[in-house]
């Protein structure tokens, strides 16, 4: 049987928090319905799915790239970095890696782009799924640090009362300082 891999990403265009990669093979013995692109599934729908997909999936991981290398690198290489961070943290080594969007990790697995993929293959809307349920929860424990910014309501996106909390507090460590609303604000 060859093994089927599908990748993608969450926390893009956030100005703040670390962006998510997951990968995820599939078990076919073991079908999980109602995959779709994490974007169009309700909170609760997500976290139901989300505890099948680490149950039911033959191998799943997610990996991260920091802040730090989100302002360093850009978010797209950023993105690519998490998205090899999970792939390459998989407990099985698939055939083939199907990712989100337009661009691959840099990985020796054979690997294909495929823009919506999160709505199109069942493999990547469980990484979408996985990747955003990951962030939101690591968003919520950043509200616990910092609850001026309002992060466990907009999970870091650029909201007009995010933009307005940034106005009155400036960034915090968590803020990606080369996304030009929190450079604006570092004076």
């Amino acid at each position: 049987m060859k093994l089927f891999c599908g990748v993608d990403e969450a926390g893009r265009g956030p100005l703040a928090g670390p962006v998510y990669a997951a990968a995820v093979i599939l078990d076919p013995a073991r079908p999980i319905s109602g995959l779709a692109d994490s974007k169009k599934l309700s909170e609760k729908k997500r976290l139901s799915l989300e505890a099948m997909i680490r149950e039911q999936a033959l191998s799943w991981s997610i990996a991260t790239a920091s802040v730090e290398e989100i302002d360093t690198l850009n978010i797209l290489q950023a993105s690519l970095l998490a998205m090899k961070r999970a792939i390459e943290s998989l407990a099985v080594v698939p055939a083939e890696i199907a990712v989100d969007g337009l661009h691959c990790p840099d990985v020796s697995i054979p690997s294909k782009a495929i823009v919506e993929g999160d709505s199109l293959i069942a493999e990547i809307s469980a990484a979408s799924i996985l990747a955003k349920t990951a962030r939101d929860a690591f968003m919520l424990e950043l509200h616990q640090i910092h609850p001026e910014y309002g992060f466990d309501r907009h999970k870091g996106y650029p909201t007009r009362a995010h933009l307005e909390a940034l106005d009155r507090h400036g960034p915090c460590i968590f803020h990606r300082k080369s996304f030009s609303p929190v450079r604006k604000r570092l004076g």
